[in-house]
């Protein structure tokens, strides 16, 4: 199986993890092992559990790693982190990476129905199971595939390009990647249609709607903090404002201390910061990897430490 993966800001998530050879590490996002390998490659006594839910990517990781015997692969979402460790028969992390976000081969393989630029069968399901994006878009009523629009991929024609959708099904199945594309364009106003990728947000949109994507990094970043042991670390890569915005939202909660009114003269709540950024602003990519990686353009990375 081709599994082409260059890993986004490798050495920054390396210094980020700060590696310790006889520690545990966890990659909830293993796809084609590549942050997985490198972590591997710094273990003697230590261990590597490395997470994903789709079985493409479980395969590949699992050929990859089979060098390193202290690396487990584990075909699980990572939202199920504390269930993975304990088949792992391990107690806790002392560092957890997330690379958030479709992977290069899920959008390069033209049957997973990820990209608009390529024609196949519209899936987008990243586990290869459950309701998939033609499904959804045959179902949902037109209100709902407005809200996703709007809200997964702050489409601003989100209303008439539902509107569209819901036309064209009534007419006939709307059943590959490029007759949705041409729906959504059909939707839109000449000028939006000259965007180069005019209908990047509806696609990021229904594959978020489909995997369950901000729902699963929610309880992914609690179940990952939880895992933690005392100084360990969360690293966490991601692609869209969405995603970028709820790892900073839930990485100040955690560091949040007191909350009492600022006119209370000392602190009654007893609430102390559960963690400390190690980075105040996202760690962006280099001149260099974003002339090499064309996919870490949008990448952000966030980095916590557990107290």
């Amino acid at each position: 199986m081709e599994f082409s993966h260059i890993p986004v800001m490798l050495e920054e998530c390396l210094e980020g993890l700060r590696i310790d050879p006889e520690g545990v590490y966890v990659d909830g996002t293993a796809g084609g092992a590549g942050h997985s390998r490198e972590i591997a490659r710094r273990l003697t006594a230590g261990r590597l559990i490395a997470l994903d839910q789709d079985p493409d990517a479980v395969a590949i990781a699992r050929e990859r790693l089979s060098p390193f015997p202290c690396a487990q692969v584990i075909h699980t979402n990572f939202r199920n982190m504390s269930a993975a460790l304990t088949q792992a028969g391990v107690e806790g992390a002392d560092g957890v990476l997330l690379d958030l976000g479709v992977s290069s081969h899920q959008l390069d393989t033209a049957e997973r129905g990820f990209s608009y630029l390529k024609d196949a069968p519209l899936d987008m399901r990243m586990a290869q199971e459950g309701v998939s994006a033609a499904d959804l878009v045959a179902s949902a009523p037109e209100e709902e595939l407005a809200r996703i629009l709007w809200e997964y991929g702050e489409e601003r024609y989100s209303r008439s390009i539902a509107r569209a959708i819901v036309r064209q099904r009534e007419k006939e199945p709307i059943q590959t990647t490029l007759q949705l594309a041409e729906v959504i364009k059909s939707a839109m106003p000449a000028a939006a249609k000259r965007d180069k990728n005019p209908c990047k947000r509806s696609f990021q949109a229904l594959r978020i709607a489909v995997n369950s994507e901000l729902d699963a990094l929610s309880q992914g970043i609690d179940e990952a903090f939880s895992i933690l042991n005392p100084g360990g670390r969360l690293v966490i890569i991601t692609f869209h404002s969405l995603e970028d915005r709820m790892v900073k939202q839930k990485f100040a909660e955690l560091c949040r201390g007191c909350t009492c009114p600022p006119e209370f003269p000392i602190c009654v709540c007893g609430k102390k910061p559960r963690a400390r950024l190690i980075s105040r602003k996202p760690i962006l990519p280099s001149e260099e990897e974003l002339a090499h990686n064309r996919r870490s353009q949008s990448a952000k990375l966030r980095i916590i430490e557990k107290l």
